[in-house]
């Protein structure tokens, strides 16, 4: 079932965007200066409309650390101190509510010390199982509020979609609280997920680096995708535009999860995550994980391969590193590091094809992980394939233009801003 155009508009929040309420008013703080243009996320507007929205509701949130305030409070603590919210419940993903777990791991089910609340773990649940959560949860409303990153992979667009789904099958209402594309929601870029390559990675045919909001993706999710629609509702930002990378918001950067420490970090990982699909280190357990890319036996034969393909805006420094954990821990290695000096001419897709490419064709380790996880990652066989064959960076790119083209159309009638 799919929801038209006019039913899915009728969805959003149109009475919390119409409110006329300063959010500084709700956080306590000055209103700036000069009256000039101010980023306010979902929450800041779902506050100073006095939590309307969720009034006579019992409320769960699905929120990690980067869930905060302008004055780096987070939402769970401010919530559960407002007489105005009744919060009876957190839900953790991947990493957990308070973000202790490293990839591939969670909190599991607990009391939060802070505020006393159930906390529940989400992660790799879905379906039926993740519904009987929400349904012993007791809440009636499911609040979504999560940074993301803008790249397929990074799983806590997986969660959303999952807990839409989930909170359809227990016939829940979901919230969705807007929050910046930090990379910008300029364009979508690189290959389309093909369904029989869905994995947590990936769940539905959207592109690589998706350029939309965790609200604009809950719309093409439940325009598109769901089984059937859920109750939704999405509270937009106001004081953002598609242009605006993470400095231009104004917000507190938190980590959101441990190998995203910088905006810079996810700058480049929409590209860069693709050496998770190989036998070269990706730069985990550094300080720069994602901007480091290295190997034992590697030389500056490298980067001097990757410069000389002349990609927007990026230069490649030649890089010798030592892993605490992951990859080659506690080896020394060599290899590259990014250097992105005009991220408005990089394309961090097409950087990651053309350094898979180089890293193959200078180093005669290389090697793709055994699982085939790039298939994963890339969203087909074709990427993988292509280099493979010997194919350049323009061969691999041109190699999903049509699909990309058809993702960009779809994608076109969900998005919020200009």
């Amino acid at each position: 079932m799919k929801l038209s155009r006019r039913s899915l508009l009728a969805t959003t929040t149109a009475a919390v965007a119409a409110s006329a309420a300063p959010a500084h008013a709700a956080s306590g703080q000055a209103a700036p200066e000069g009256g000039g243009r101010r980023l306010r996320t979902g929450f800041e507007r779902l506050a100073a409309d006095g939590y309307a929205l969720l009034d006579g509701q019992r409320v769960g949130v699905v929120t990690n650390p980067t869930g905060i305030t302008r004055d780096v409070r987070h939402i769970v603590d401010v919530m559960h101190a407002d007489d105005r919210v009744d919060l009876t419940a957190v839900f953790g993903p991947e990493h957990g509510f308070r973000g202790t777990a490293q990839a591939g791991g969670s909190e599991g089910r607990h009391d939060d010390p802070a505020t006393g609340l159930p906390v529940y773990d989400t992660y790799l649940k879905s379906g039926q199982a993740l519904a009987d959560i929400f349904t012993a949860s007791g809440v009636d409303t499911v609040v979504f509020d999560i940074q993301d990153v803008g790249a397929r992979f990074y799983t806590y667009i997986w969660t959303l979609f999952d807990c839409m789904e989930a909170a359809r099958l227990a016939g829940r209402r979901f919230v969705v609280l807007d929050r910046p594309n930090p990379v910008t929601g300029r364009a979508a870029l690189g290959p389309v997920l093909h369904k029989d390559f869905a994995t947590f990675v990936g769940r539905q045919p959207i592109s690589q680096a998706h350029g939309m909001t965790v609200a604009e993706l809950a719309r093409l999710f439940n325009g598109e995708f769901l089984t059937a629609p859920v109750p939704l509702e999405t509270v937009r930002m106001t004081g953002w535009k598609r242009s605006d990378f993470h400095d231009d918001s104004g917000l507190p950067w938190v980590p959101p999860s441990p190998n995203m420490p910088t905006p810079e970090t996810a700058l480049v990982y929409s590209g860069t995550c693709l050496f998770e699909g190989t036998n070269l280190s990706e730069g985990r357990g550094t300080t720069r994980p994602f901007e480091l890319l290295g190997a034992e036996g590697i030389d500056g034969r490298w980067a001097a391969e990757a410069n000389g393909l002349g990609l927007a805006g990026v230069r490649f420094r030649e890089a010798y590193f030592a892993p605490t954990f992951s990859k080659f821990q506690g080896k020394t290695i060599g290899g590259v590091q990014l250097h992105v000096h005009d991220r408005d001419a990089f394309d961090p897709v097409r950087t990651g094809i053309g350094l898979l490419i180089t890293a193959r064709r200078s180093w005669s380790g290389f090697a793709w992980r055994a699982d085939n996880w790039i298939d994963k990652l890339t969203g087909s066989t074709r990427v993988r394939t292509m280099i493979d064959a010997g194919a350049d960076t323009d061969e691999v790119v041109g190699g999903w233009q049509e699909e990309l083209a058809a993702f960009r159309r779809m994608r076109r009638e969900y998005l919020l801003y200009r």
